[in-house]
């Protein structure tokens, strides 16, 4: 973990920062604006650019990608510019908690793969860059979403003690425990065999 150095008061408002970013649900947004439907009576019902991506507009699941992701670097960025490093990780793991559990709809948001990534790669852009490269190697043998994303959280703790400096791993280890929290029912359908692949 970092020094802790910034004022309660101001670790709490990057909390708050960080939350409101995170919560911003892109892939409902994007869905309306586009005319692609409820996300929430399509496949999954997930938020997020997988589910997006059923909906077979695949500009609208790159936009929702890099959105997510964006609100999570952004949220890091911020706080660290403006308060300190202590600051960026709060506000990185609210942010975190803001895509997967929005206010705005009822706790029930995404299940945080591409906000993770972008928090990743403010954080320390080389374990960003390495998990990305896992992500794609993962989808690309396994062809299933969730399969590449609890590798690429699995692996993220590896590469955060190869390349980050020490004060990130405890955060590191809470966004990979959550990510597989997040995923428990895709970890039931891929031990039954019944997770969809990548376009289905």
């Amino acid at each position: 973990m970092p020094t802790i150095e910034s004022t309660a008061a101001a670790l709490g408002l990057w909390a708050g920062i960080g939350y409101l970013l995170g919560s911003i649900p892109f892939g409902m947004v994007l869905a309306r604006v586009m005319g692609l439907g409820n996300l929430r009576e399509i496949g999954s019902g997930n938020i997020g650019a997988t589910n997006v991506l059923r909906t077979g507009n695949k500009t609208a699941a790159a936009l929702t990608l890099f959105l997510d992701g964006a609100k999570g670097a952004v949220a890091v960025l911020l706080a660290r510019i403006l308060a300190g490093e202590d600051a960026a990780q709060l506000a990185a793991l609210m942010a975190f908690l803001g895509h997967c559990y929005p206010v705005w709809l009822g706790f029930r948001g995404g299940k945080g793969v591409a906000t993770f990534l972008g928090i990743l790669l403010a954080l320390c852009w080389p374990v960003g860059v390495a998990s990305c490269l896992t992500w794609l190697v993962g989808a690309a043998i396994t062809r299933v979403s969730s399969m590449a994303a609890l590798l690429t959280a699995a692996l993220s703790t590896g590469w955060m003690i190869l390349l980050a400096p020490g004060g990130t791993l405890t955060l590191g280890i809470a966004l990979t425990l959550l990510i597989f929290w997040r995923h428990r029912t895709n970890i039931e359908r891929l031990k039954a065999g019944t997770e969809p692949k990548i376009g289905q």
